[in-house]
């Protein structure tokens, strides 16, 4: 009975290139988009960000830069399409000033969040997974890290270092938000590393970035794609603050903090014409973060194994012919 099991196993014959690149295809490409399209929040989410993106890398291409008293003042919003937001008290276009300080929020959100993830996912999972001197270091670290006022370090910072480029600003902002989200993984993995799985790839000598990559990581990628989307809102409530309370050096006004601090000091914000000067800017903040966070909760459908089983076609197609095959 054993000949036979070997003498099957070894007449399947090993998957083409075609047929590893469609699966992967499959797998990776196909089933994500699917899932994700299926589920209201990820595709809302996903377009709002989308729009983001477009906006900051393609719309300051084709729309053009902000000039003072290029219009009337005071414009009201939707009335009059040359300035379909209306214009501020020196005649400036707020969408068009709205359009180039999305490049600055971009840059910042990315370098910030991708600083405080990246750097809390690597110190949890190490710490969590390897245990012993290495735990005991990190934690430590981090425990440090934790005791420092957050947003007293960072105005201390600002303030010896006075940072203007927009990538420094989101490291800046990023350093104070790492420590929770790598206490909270280093407790996932210590639960994760005693799962049946994880002994069973330890037992059959995987190696240990193997094990970290397709075991740990993948069971916190849930986790880890709603951290990052509250990090990047963080990044932005908190940028926007500084520059609206004028700790960071104002070096352009094309900034949403900037927009709001000028709205504030400027406008009167008891006249109804003048109070979209204000609310444009928090319109659209309100609107990229609500775009992260529906993302992150489709996000968590998407990395949902069994979902993502389900819809791809060659996981599908094996299936069949393994009914076919009984």
């Amino acid at each position: 009975m054993n000949e036979e099991i070997f003498t099957r196993t070894a007449d399947v014959p090993e998957p083409t290139l075609f047929e590893r690149v469609r699966r992967g295809f499959d797998a990776y490409i196909y089933a994500p988009v699917s899932i994700a399209m299926r589920d209201w929040r990820a595709a809302l989410g996903s377009s709002i960000l989308l729009l983001f993106v477009l906006t900051a890398t393609i719309g300051v291409r084709i729309v053009p830069e902000p000039s003072i008293m290029d219009g009337p003042t005071f414009v009201p919003p939707f009335q009059n399409w040359a300035y379909p937001l209306g214009t501020d008290v020196m005649g400036q276009s707020i969408f068009e000033m709205v359009v180039h300080a999305s490049p600055a929020m971009l840059k910042m959100i990315m370098a910030g969040s991708l600083l405080s993830v990246g750097l809390g996912t690597f110190i949890g999972t190490v710490a969590g997974y390897k245990g012993g001197a290495v735990d005991s270091v990190f934690m430590t670290i981090t425990d440090v890290v934790l005791t420092i006022p957050g947003l007293v370090l960072i105005i201390v910072l600002t303030a010896i270092y006075d940072p203007t480029d927009p990538f420094v600003v989101g490291l800046l902002l990023g350093i104070d938000n790492w420590p929770r989200l790598a206490r909270t993984i280093r407790s996932q993995v210590l639960s994760i590393r005693e799962e049946a799985f994880t002994e069973a790839s330890r037992i059959l000598g995987l190696s240990q970035w193997h094990i970290l990559r397709k075991d740990v990581i993948t069971n916190l990628m849930p986790y880890i794609s709603v951290n990052f989307a509250n990090s990047s809102r963080r990044i932005i409530f908190e940028s926007v603050g500084l520059y609206f309370l004028g700790i960071l050096s104002v070096t352009s006004s094309l900034n949403w903090g900037v927009m709001l601090n000028t709205a504030y000091n400027q406008g009167n914000m008891t006249d109804m014409s003048q109070l979209h000067w204000v609310l444009v800017p928090m319109f659209v903040i309100t609107l990229v973060s609500l775009g992260f966070i529906l993302f992150a909760q489709g996000l968590d459908r998407v990395f949902n194994v069994r979902l993502r089983a389900r819809h791809a076609k060659t996981v599908g197609a094996d299936e069949g012919e393994g009914e076919s095959v009984e």
